[in-house]
């Protein structure tokens, strides 16, 4: 699953007008579906669906990103990854605050309406993983975009199977340990894309 470890062997660094031409796609795809699923997320009272939906608009900055930096030197790659990596932990930190709040909240979320948005964007998380499906290893930059993209995924069928529980138990429980679950894969795929830009951070320097 991870990135090649050998130093030596040079990474897709995203110089293609096919893969550019993909990025464009998945960030009006991960626009969209942020505000679908945050208005969505607030009238069904879901902390889940707007932990998806946080992760959909850190994806659409995650891409914008990506696509600005490539073709820019190793150096100036691996700080956008860093970045990157950040802000995954910030949001990861975010979503665990919100959900340690909310269990002091009274009202159950509608699980309807997380079944229905759920689905939608599991739809639209597969279109962006099919279409990455090419370009899923290369350097911490193209990394960061696949991990983003499978985590969408990984994410979105939590959030079904949240609603399904919340439909089962009647209680907003279900909601609350998919949320604390989606805010720990925010944060293991934070510290894979720091370790990556870390170490070709260190290999632009060592080649200067």
């Amino acid at each position: 699953m991870g990135a090649s470890c050998c130093g030596n062997e040079r990474r897709f660094e995203g110089l293609s007008p096919d893969y550019k031409r993909r990025l464009w796609r998945i960030i009006v795809i991960n626009a969209v579906m942020f505000l679908i699923e945050m208005g969505a997320g607030a009238l069904a009272g879901s902390r889940a669906l707007q932990a998806d939906a946080l992760d959909f608009l850190g994806d659409t900055f995650t891409y914008g990103m990506s696509l600005a930096v490539i073709g820019s030197a190793l150096r100036v790659r691996s700080w956008a990854a860093l970045i990157k990596g950040v802000s995954l932990t910030l949001i990861g930190l975010w979503v665990l605050a919100a959900t340690a709040y909310y269990v002091l909240v009274l009202g159950t979320p509608r699980a309807e309406v997380m079944g229905v948005v759920g689905f939608l964007a599991l739809v639209a998380n597969l279109a962006s993983v099919l279409i990455l499906m090419r370009f899923k290893e290369g350097d911490a930059n193209v990394r960061s975009v696949w991990l983003c993209s499978r985590n969408d995924a990984l994410g979105n069928i939590a959030v079904m199977l949240a609603a399904v529980g919340v439909w089962l138990t009647a209680t907003r429980w279900p909601d609350l340990v998919v949320a604390a679950i989606m805010a720990g894969v925010f944060m293991t795929s934070s510290l894979q894309i720091l370790r990556q830009a870390i170490s070709e951070l260190r290999a632009s320097e060592a080649s200067a």
